[in-house]
């Protein structure tokens, strides 16, 4: 192996990722890398990174003592391999693509921070290639929504020899995304994973990045029944290191919470998760409700407008509609008129143009079309699917909205205002319409102990962040006092189905 080998040309996503690299958003910090270092260095002479970067993992293995073990380390950008770093006899570095172009051979030892690549910046032809690789490798096709960094881990699992050990830090969705299940059906029944470790806010590895971190700790051995499941909460606590040195020994430390619970509670609840205590929960949302998404214009700056635009423009009040775009526009658990009003005070937009119902249109809707059609709208990815391109999704009034990605406290918002919510927020729709049911719906939606358990059902992310799709959302437990507490034990009707919501004109 030679120290540096030929710089080849960074694909678009990769040159994306450096550029966030460099800003400070993505490297490992010292005491992670320290903890990830001791689990791997035990008992070996050569540890294997195949994301080496600016060799966050050699500098710990040289501050763990560690002098006499080699480290191999590759990455697809050159420059950053040229690092002084790189320069010490133990070391040994090449420019080389680990996913297309992995080593041939089996390591003992493998750490990594793996590129965080969301699945939308993978392009189709690389798409195919990692779909072929998931399959050849574990036997099922991840979901196309898997991160590159997804594969990573999949890749350097299949390279990890027999006794040997993994530590791997990612982003949470790793256990809470689509592909999840079957990416930890596979892992939970071919290796052993030992321990996870997980950080809350103040601990967080990677503060200026809206993901939480995960720090597996796997070997290639017959699976355990149980796995240490550890809370860090603070960060440059020796207290991480000094767990991972001692063999995982079980003992009072001053920064950590750590819980051994049942592999299969942890891959069924989701490893990012703390473990499930059920708290009662005899019911789920999808019990009560039903759950969809709000409306997607497909171009919000054409679609979605205030009311001085709409002045401007000239549009007929027949073809607007009150709506709600952003999150922070609906700022307590109530959405009344007169919020949305002193919205339009503020030159917020509230009013979604929509030409649905009308077979023939005014002047200057007509003029506000042309325009539309001429800046290219109808060949934008949503757009072109609409016939016509100006279509708009229908939806009924919700009574109660969720706000789809948010740090708030309260994630339920009572809709007082009749407003149809773009997609920044999802539409719960209650199995029964009277007033009574929907106000002790919201109020047990917005119990402390039911929003507790959003943490089971969403993807979290930096800061406190919680982003539920809609069919997830759909199995929020609410539990039983609660739903006691707000006689929502018999819900006495089942939920429309989605396709009904969808086809209701809702203008």
């Amino acid at each position: 192996m030679s120290k540096v080998l030929t710089h080849q040309a960074l694909p678009t996503v990769w040159a994306d990722r450096e550029v966030l690299r460099d800003k400070g958003q993505f490297w490992t910090p010292s005491w992670v890398a320290e903890a990830m270092a001791a689990y791997v260095a035990n008992e070996t002479d050569l540890v294997f990174d195949p994301a080496a970067g600016r060799g966050a993992f050699l500098n710990a293995l040289l501050k763990l003592g560690k002098k006499d073990v080699i480290y191999y380390g590759i990455d697809i950008d050159a420059e950053v391999l040229a690092d002084t770093i790189y320069t010490h006899d133990k070391a040994f570095v090449e420019t080389r693509d680990f996913i297309k172009d992995p080593p041939q051979k089996k390591f003992k030892a493998i750490i990594a921070n793996p590129p965080y690549i969301r699945h939308h910046r993978i392009d189709v032809e690389t798409k195919a290639f990692l779909r072929r690789l998931s399959l050849a490798v574990t036997g099922r096709a991840i979901d196309g929504r898997a991160g590159y960094h997804i594969y990573f881990f999949i890749q350097a699992l299949n390279l990890l020899a027999p006794d040997g050990r993994l530590a791997f830090i990612m982003p949470a969705d790793t256990c809470e995304g689509k592909f999840a299940r079957d990416l930890w059906q596979w892992i939970s029944k071919n290796f052993c994973v030992e321990c996870v470790a997980t950080f809350n806010e103040a601990a967080t590895p990677f503060p200026n990045v809206d993901t939480n971190a995960i720090v597996f700790f796997i070997q290639n051995k017959k699976p355990a029944e149980t796995l240490l499941w550890v809370r860090a909460n603070a960060a440059y606590s020796p207290d991480l290191r000094e767990f991972v040195s001692s063999g995982f020994a079980l003992k009072q430390y001053q920064t950590l919470d750590i819980t051994t619970r049942g592999l299969n509670e942890a891959v069924a609840t989701g490893l990012s998760r703390e473990p499930q205590k059920h708290n009662g929960a005899q019911f789920r949302l999808d019990d009560f409700a039903t759950v969809m998404r709000g409306v997607v214009t497909g171009a919000n700056d054409f679609f979605f407008m205030t009311s001085r635009r709409a002045q401007e423009l000239g549009i007929p009040d027949e073809f607007l509609t009150r709506a709600v775009g952003r999150t922070r526009d609906a700022t307590g658990n109530r959405l009344t008129a007169q919020d949305v009003e002193m919205l339009d005070k503020k030159n917020r937009p509230t009013f979604l143009f929509n030409t649905n119902g009308h077979s023939s249109f005014p002047e200057p809707v007509e003029i506000y079309l042309k325009k539309g059609d001429e800046s290219g709208l109808p060949g934008q990815a949503l757009i072109k699917q609409r016939n016509p391109w100006y279509k708009m999704e229908k939806r009924k009034v919700p009574p109660i909205l969720f706000a789809y990605l948010g740090r708030r406290n309260t994630r339920f918002i009572k809709n007082d205002a009749g407003i149809i919510p773009l997609t920044g927020f999802l539409c719960v729709y209650p199995v029964r319409d009277d007033n009574e049911f929907i106000e002790n719906l919201w109020q047990a939606l917005n119990h402390p102990d039911t929003l507790a358990n959003l943490r089971l059902v969403g993807k979290s992310y930096g800061s406190g962040a919680i982003k539920v799709e809609p069919r997830n959302l759909a199995k929020l437990p609410v539990p039983a006092h609660v739903a006691r507490q707000f006689n929502l034990q018999c819900p006495g009707a089942k939920p429309p189905v989605q396709s009904e919501l969808f086809q209701s004109e809702v203008f």
